[in-house]
């Protein structure tokens, strides 16, 4: 009961201040459907939510048909009984527009509203099925918003807004948007002759010789076509959620922030870039970036998928505070957390900058597709050993806000990410039989970056200035324009460091190969060409000059067979035939350096690569003592004071040195003088502030 009392002291503390400054402070809370419950039990919900410090709920997201049941007929019950309860708990609300899941009636009534897809028209019963761009489902996705905002805007408990929900163009390519895409291209391209010629569409016969003739991109054998289509589908979501955007906001009050929960590239859990998204473009219309991230838990947490979304959502507001949205408490039966993971999982969040930790969610759900992604209470709504944890993690956001909220991060390195290089690499991988798509170039790169402990960014070619990092790492830029090479060049030439992987600058931004000697304009910075290439089958690079060990000294899925001009040979191939033919080379140019990986590497051989390469660029700093699973991760706080995040991601309990200056480390309260020995339990966190 103490500690009840004690808690419910913090959360009403932190319940004023956040009424006050709904996005200075930590926000911990969860998704909640009252329309989903089996029975009656909001009073019961709100006051177990207070007692495990949810300072926040995100709701009715999910459920236009039960907030307009038939067309025009409106019924705001289930909101207006949830924000009341939610308000008088002391607990704030974040209102979701419901778009992303139509009502049947919709679809009925106008079915072209489902999407037509290369694999032919989406049926009614899976949620993301419609055409964002069809003129009926805007007009009532419209009409709803409008009057959910009308009835919700001067309700106190509402302190922000979600546009949709995971958004994406869900393959939406029938004929209104072919049209429209007809329309994009005669404006971008001007003449056919143009078009042709850039595209190199004489090719079997491709060529367009009349607008009105221009034909479905669905079909499509020409990557340069279907590359723009997709650069253009990712426009629509670009714009549909600005549109969104803007309708809110002429509803929202001053201090009421707009966001959205971007996702990433799914297999089975969050993974990679999203294709379907340009997230840099479609974030400029919110005011918080958002980003739902999923991950394993038990043996194989790790922590780098949490790491990773959140590097990307900081980086898509130019190093701004991000809220992640969702993500699991309990969720699929394989992830239940061990003990300590879920608090480990909470304060890595927030070691990456997130002012706010939301579980997707709040309750589990007792029927249909989602019955067995279990959320923060289990099935019969009784405490549990994961609530019971999610108890201790409140407790701290409310007690430690003012030291962790507003976590201020400046990396030295960059991921250079392209949305037009994934398309066009992706484009090809049937080429020569490779399982391996863009995000598979690029997440082992990140991997590395993590393991040793370091900071990253993540920036796309819209980021017209380089000059702030000191080492780049440039996965697999298949398609990009001459003016962004150029860029890159300059980089090296004025005193930066890049790391280039295999297939970087072979075609121009339409996918179309350059004629040029590759690696065409990076050569230059980098000393090499190349005009062969081939798939390796059992080779190595020769006498292990990273010294990894034979399982690691392999090479797979491609490799450039590099003539070095200028540059310094770091491997060569070892096979009888290619040995001659370098793998990995390193160039002097002007002040800076460049590192080129002709081949897709192992992890091991990875991990060396960009370590040497941080070497050289003078990023090989105290950090770099602690390697996975010991993860450290640091920011500024909003006094100026550094924050040191101490995180064990493994079942044995671990020690460290401790580096930096004398501080306190905020959850033991305990001094921790520089030099000193620190010891991380099993799943393990620490916090220290310096000199606090």
């Amino acid at each position: 009961m103490k500690n009840n009392t004690a808690l419910l002291f913090f959360l009403l503390l932190s319940t004023t201040f956040i009424a006050q400054n709904p996005t200075n402070h930590l926000l911990f809370g969860v998704a909640y459907y009252d329309e989903y419950m089996p029975y009656e039990r909001l009073e019961k919900d709100v006051k177990m939510m207070q007692e495990t410090g949810i300072n926040v709920v995100r709701i009715a997201e999910s459920t236009w048909s039960t907030v307009e049941p038939q067309d025009g007929v409106f019924d705001f019950s289930h909101i207006d009984r949830v924000l009341d309860a939610m308000h008088k708990g002391g607990i704030q609300v974040i209102i979701g527009t419901p778009t992303y899941a139509i009502p049947n009636w919709l679809a009925k009534k106008y079915p072209s509203i489902l999407a037509v897809t290369p694999q032919g028209q989406r049926q009614y019963g899976a949620r993301q099925n419609m055409d964002i761009t069809n003129e009926h489902f805007r007009f009532h996705a419209e009409r709803v918003i409008r009057k959910i905002m009308e009835h919700v805007k001067d309700h106190p408990a509402v302190i922000g807004y979600q546009v949709d929900n995971e958004t994406k163009h869900y393959g939406t390519s029938g004929d209104n948007v072919q049209r429209s895409f007809v329309a994009y291209m005669k404006n971008k391209f001007k003449t056919l002759d143009a078009l042709n010629q850039a595209f190199g569409l004489d090719y079997w016969s491709n060529r367009i010789n009349n607008w009105d003739d221009f034909p479905s991109v669905n079909g499509s054998i020409n990557a340069s076509l279907s590359a723009e289509f997709a650069r253009f589908q990712r426009q629509l979501v670009t714009d549909y959620l600005a549109w969104q955007a803007a309708i809110v906001r002429e509803y929202a009050r001053p201090g009421q922030f707009v966001t959205q929960n971007f996702d990433l590239e799914w297999r089975g859990y969050s993974f990679g870039i999203q294709p379907d998204v340009d997230h840099f473009a479609a974030s400029k219309a919110m005011d918080v970036a958002g980003i739902d991230i999923y991950h394993p838990t038990q043996d194989n947490l790790t922590g780098v998928e949490i790491s990773f979304g959140g590097d990307l959502a900081r980086s898509m507001k130019g190093g701004k505070n991000y809220f992640v949205i969702e993500t699991e408490a309990q969720g699929f039966p394989q992830w239940t957390p061990y003990p300590g993971q879920l608090r480990l999982q909470a304060f890595s969040h927030l070691a990456s900058g997130a002012d706010m930790l939301s579980y997707w969610h709040w309750h589990s759900i007792h029927n249909s597709a989602e019955t067995y992604w279990k959320g923060l209470l289990s099935h019969d709504f009784e405490p549990n050993p994961t609530y019971e944890e999610a108890q201790t993690i409140g407790k701290d956001f409310a007690r430690l806000s003012k030291q962790l909220v507003h976590l201020k991060k400046t990396n030295d390195v960059a991921i250079l990410f392209s949305n037009e290089a994934l398309t066009g690499f992706n484009a090809f991988s049937f080429g020569w039989g490779a399982r391996e798509n863009y995000n598979d170039v690029l997440r082992p790169l990140y991997d590395a970056l993590y393991n040793m402990n370091v900071g990253t960014d993540f920036i796309d070619p819209s980021v017209s200035d380089f000059s702030r990092y000191k080492l780049l790492i440039v996965p697999a830029l298949y398609a990009a324009s001459d003016e962004l090479l150029q860029r890159l060049n300059d980089f090296v030439k004025n005193g930066g460091h890049v790391v280039y992987t295999f297939k970087s600058g072979f075609s121009d931004e339409f996918v179309k190969v350059r004629s040029r000697v590759q690696p065409g304009i990076i050569g230059e910075a980098c000393g090499i060409s190349y005009s062969q290439f081939t798939i390796p089958n059992g080779v190595s690079l020769k006498n292990d000059p990273y010294q990894v060990g034979s399982e690691q000294n392999r090479v797979h899925t491609w490799m450039e067979l590099l003539t070095p001009s200028t540059a310094r040979v770091l491997a060569y191939y070892e096979h009888p035939v290619w040995g001659k033919y370098a793998a990995i080379t390193q160039n002097r140019y002007g002040k800076g350096l460049a590192t080129y990986i002709g081949c897709m590497t192992t992890p091991a051989l990875t991990e060396k690569i960009v370590q040497q390469a941080l070497k050289e660029a003078g990023l090989w700093g105290t950090d770099q003592a602690l390697h996975f699973p010991l993860i450290t991760q640091s920011g500024v706080n909003s006094d100026g004071r550094k924050i040191h995040y101490y995180l064990n991601y493994s079942a044995t309990s671990k020690t460290l040195t401790y580096p930096h200056k004398s501080g306190l480390e905020l959850l033991s309260g305990k001094a921790v003088p520089s030099g000193s020995i620190l010891r991380l339990d099993a799943w393990g966190v620490l916090v220290v502030e310096e000199g606090g």
